[in-house]
């Protein structure tokens, strides 16, 4: 195994040179790819994430890429396409991975810069093979192949296990200037404070499972970086190689930089109200237009590729604002994906430019290494008698909701001032203001074990704390999610709270599981194991204590795609739970299918063994099956006595409900904890 102090005597070694650099870019498999490639002898340098492959490429120094298409076809020919210019410049050759049922798409990659393939299924000796080949390309292609940019020295380190020594690259000790008695301790004492306990779970992964993992910190006064990482068993080694990241800009620049041109919410406002105090002949018309799907670009590609895409829609919104409406109209973004456009005009006009702002933002975004159509909303109010700008825009905002609803509609116009619009749609409207102020709270029910009355673990339940309508539920919650086109970015902020939460809970619940709902749209998320945990390890808190649970209403449609990720989750430490079970029509296809550690038993079927006694069949025939799959039973919805005993008797193991506690918050669940201690 090569590393980055030494290269080993391998035959692979001999063959390709001492430590060649291997790039390879997987959004699914990085870990696995990154371990076969570095058993065949290379130096890898893995990513998941397209965002900067072409500078992450080139800074790796290596002759030969990977990219990893298998499950991820649209994402794999983004990144193709924009590694394939540097690929052909630099002499390199670029690997392909595809799916079998793919294999026709390989003209395509080629267009794009690829020159080599390789189809799945294959062996682990094919692929090092298919490497081998495409470096004798790169070779006869550039001869003495140097890289365009790159470091010239590696930085890196070894540690040996079985002595404790450590050793640093001399590019690496010099960047540190950590003198010549390099430790772990003072190896770990440089990175940033908040990096270190990353840095810890990223050695105990590698060391635990032997297999190549990654991290990413900072370096006080040196910058942001990611270290990759190997084990040797036979030798004891760790080795790690160091791949320098560019700086994260600060927050007030790239936000400067996104918004240039563009005026801001406060601006726009002010320019509404003079227009609406002294009203013309031809009404004002305002516009809101909003990017479908920008939340994935975001989590898929990172916060750079989103602020470059921002700035391309703002151009294209800009450029037929000028052309059609002239110097009288504003745009203006007011937050996230919106943009405001508005001008004193006939409702025809209008119309004319919304169709045409909607075709310039339905064609590609090419932005951070990736290929993104997104599409857009528009909803148009015209300014009636007394309106305020506050009723305008909301009257604006109404009907770019509405549009958001329809499965057809891209512009709609608001309707007529007395008109009721749906509650769900004014909810929709509110729900960025919502997250971004904080108004969505985390609460926690206990789950208790029934034989003890102990509480084992909680489930975290969102809830929206409504400044007119009070607090809200997570089922309206993502309902209003959905119309807002939402849901990813409202799933991601809600886990991110509950595990921050999770993480700071107070000794005396730092032996509680923890459940977490993923919803539908996160199962179809390409990479979102990688995602989500990622997140978890972020935040601290133990994977080994959580569960993720999956409504059935969740996996209708993506039964494969659900078990594959439930797979990856499962192997890594978290345990798994279907929710609501027995509200669906699928229910025993998936306990065949998925890999399940819990099932729930859904409230309005637990609360239904204290019915007749064929519903109390029912519900004994859903734990026995569930027991003789080695499944734990949680029931939902316990309120009576009655009810818990009649589930205890049926062997049902854990319950949650009323008759325990309601949702608490943290200081709540405390209290209730050491009260049950007594």
């Amino acid at each position: 195994m090569n590393s980055p102090v030494a290269a080993n005597d391998q035959e692979s070694s001999q063959r390709q040179g001492a430590a060649s650099a291997l790039f390879v870019l997987s959004f699914r498999q990085r870990d696995e790819l990154a371990a076969l490639a570095a058993r065949g002898g290379w130096q890898v340098i893995a990513a998941r994430r397209a965002d900067g492959a072409e500078r992450r490429y080139l800074a790796s120094g290596a002759q030969v890429a990977v990219v990893d298409a298998r499950g991820a076809l649209g994402d794999g020919l983004a990144a193709v396409a924009a590694l394939g210019d540097a690929i052909a410049a630099n002499g390199g050759a670029l690997l392909v991975l595809v799916s079998r049922g793919d294999v026709s798409e390989i003209g395509t990659f080629y267009d794009a810069g690829a020159t080599h393939f390789l189809s799945s299924p294959h062996s682990e000796h094919e692929f090092i093979q298919a490497l081998r080949f495409a470096a004798r390309h790169a070779e006869r292609m550039a001869g003495e192949w140097r890289p365009t940019t790159g470091s010239a020295e590696p930085l890196g380190w070894r540690f040996d296990t079985r002595q404790r020594a450590l050793m640093l690259t001399p590019a690496f000790a010099d960047l540190l200037d950590i003198g010549d008695t390099p430790t772990p301790a003072r190896l770990l004492h440089r990175l940033a404070p908040a990096d270190r306990p990353v840095a810890i779970r990223a050695l105990r992964r590698l060391l635990d499972s032997g297999a190549a993992t990654a991290f990413a910190h900072d370096i006080v006064g040196r910058g942001r970086m990611v270290q990759h990482l190997t084990f040797d068993p036979d030798s004891g080694h760790v080795d790690a190689v160091i791949e320098q990241l560019a700086a994260i800009p600060e927050p007030a620049n790239v936000l400067r930089e996104a918004l240039s041109g563009v005026r801001d919410a406060a601006s726009a406002r002010r320019w509404l109200d003079r227009k609406l105090a002294d009203p013309g002949d031809t009404p004002l018309q305002v516009m809101l237009v909003a990017l479908n799907r920008f939340d994935i670009v975001n989590a898929a590609y990172g916060r750079s590729a989103g602020d470059a895409l921002l700035r391309t829609a703002q151009k294209r919104i800009d450029e037929i604002a000028a052309e059609l409406l002239g110097r009288g109209a504003i745009v203006a973004r007011l937050g996230g994906s919106e943009f405001l456009v508005a001008a004193v005009e006939g409702a025809d006009r209008v119309e004319l430019v919304a169709g045409r702002i909607a075709e310039v933002l339905s064609r590609p975004f090419v932005t951070g290494g990736a290929v993104a159509v997104l599409g857009c909303r528009i909803g148009i109010a015209p300014a009636e008698a007394g309106d305020i700008t506050g009723t305008l825009l909301r009257r604006a905002s109404e009907a770019l909701a509405e549009a958001k609803a329809s499965d057809s509609l891209t512009i709609q116009v608001a309707r007529r001032p007395g008109g009721e619009g749906a509650p769900i749609d004014t909810l929709a409207v509110d729900l960025r203001r919502a997250m971004d102020q904080g108004e969505i709270d985390i609460l926690f029910q206990p789950q208790v074990a029934i034989a003890t009355g102990e509480i084992t673990g909680v489930e975290a339940l969102a809830r929206w704390e409504h400044p007119v309508m009070g607090a809200l539920g997570a089922e309206t919650l993502f309902a209003a999610a959905d119309r807002a086109d939402l849901v990813i970015g409202l799933s991601d902020h809600i886990q991110r709270i509950v595990l921050a939460r999770a993480a700071a809970w107070p000794a005396s619940l730092s032996r509680l599981r923890l459940a977490l709902n993923l919803t539908a749209a996160d199962i179809a998320r390409p990479g979102f194991a990688d995602i989500f945990l990622d997140r978890v390890d972020s935040s601290g808190f133990p994977r080994s204590r959580l569960t993720v649970e999956i409504t059935e209403s969740g996996l209708i449609e993506d039964l494969g795609v659900a078990a594959m990720l439930l797979a990856s989750l499962r192997s890594a430490g978290c345990r798994v739970a279907i929710d609501d079970f027995g509200t669906g029509y699928s229910s025993l296809a998936y306990l065949k299918a998925l890999p399940l550690d819990y099932l729930k038993i859904d409230k309005k079927l637990a609360q239904d063994i204290a019915g007749s006694t064929r519903d109390r069949i029912v519900v004994r025939g859903v734990i026995d099956m569930a027991r003789s799959l080695g499944l734990s039973v949680i029931a939902e919805g316990v309120e009576t006595p009655e009810q818990l005993d009649l589930l205890a008797k049926e062997g049902c193991q854990y319950f949650q409900g009323f008759l325990c506690a309601e949702p608490l918050d943290v200081a709540a669940l405390e209290a209730l904890v050491a009260n049950k201690g007594k």
